[in-house]
């Protein structure tokens, strides 16, 4: 059964995703500032999570500071986190083609790692969002893991929404490499994986079961929620809608109009505390 009501309750913690949840494009959807700013007035840590591999912490932080929430690069987890959490752990040493923008090449190659477009030496393939994506880096992928190597992405989205309809996202591209070279991904680290949600709730210094994941997607968000144990809001300002909602087998703990109704019924920012001298004489 899926609860229409909003909670009743202010949780310790607060994982907020950003497109089509907090912003659409540059325009910030309705209530978002404000409900930003009334959790944390009641003393609820909040982190932002974007499976989107496009920019560093720090835009994403100066972003959500241009549109009114303010917003430190310590705040900010996208699958970008996730992915160097991953190799760090699991491909110390490989060398890496990277099928993205040019950000995730040069943060691998910051963490250590050689990158190289030579197929017979590549030992993974890193798949991320990529505008820039063609046959020539379809080619080299196929040649790749054809010849032995392992396939990680960033994120399973299949698109990323904007105010003009959405951009094809990393699970296009990854698609493409997987049915050309018959080859699978052995992680997509990004939401809703175990590695997005260790690095989030790592950043929060919180049990999952404080903390309440805010999103607009059911397969991504919702999904890393409930596998993770954290409660789920869905937000209808996104990519999901009524149809697919009624149509999915996931079912997230609430169901919003928007982030408004995050906040418990009549409960608004806490007023500021007056000192008993001002308040005597005023």
């Amino acid at each position: 059964m899926i609860t229409r009501a909003r909670p009743t309750r202010i949780y310790p913690g607060y994982v907020f995703d950003l497109d089509g949840t907090l912003y659409l494009g540059d325009s910030l959807l309705p209530g978002a500032a404000e409900t930003v700013e009334i959790v944390r007035a009641h003393g609820a840590r909040v982190a932002f999570l974007t499976n989107k591999p496009l920019e560093l912490p720090t835009e994403y932080a100066a972003k959500l500071r241009r549109l009114g929430i303010p917003a430190d690069a310590e705040d900010v987890v996208s699958s970008i986190d996730a992915l160097r959490l991953y190799l760090r752990e699991h491909a110390q040493g490989a060398r890496i083609y990277a099928v993205s923008e040019p950000l995730v090449a040069d943060l691998l190659r910051e963490d250590g790692f050689e990158l190289t477009d030579d197929p017979a030496r590549i030992d993974l393939v890193v798949v991320s969002f990529d505008r820039t994506f063609d046959y020539a880096k379809l080619l080299v992928s196929f040649l790749a893991v054809r010849a032995g190597a392992r396939i990680v992405a960033t994120n399973p989205d299949p698109y990323c929404p904007t105010p003009e309809g959405g951009l094809p996202d990393c699970a296009a591209m990854l698609a493409a490499i997987e049915v050309a070279s018959g080859g699978r991904a052995e992680a997509i680290v990004g939401k809703p994986s175990i590695h997005m949600s260790r690095a989030v709730l790592g950043r929060l210094g919180l049990p999952a079961r404080d903390a309440i994941l805010v999103g607009d997607r059911l397969l991504t968000d919702v999904r890393m929620a409930e596998e993770a144990g954290m409660t789920s809001a869905l937000v209808m300002t996104g990519a999901t809608s009524e149809a697919d909602l009624r149509a999915s087998d996931v079912r997230p703990d609430f169901v919003l109009t928007d982030v408004r109704e995050l906040v418990p019924q009549g409960m608004g920012p806490k007023p500021s505390r007056i000192p008993t001298s001002a308040a005597a004489t005023g």
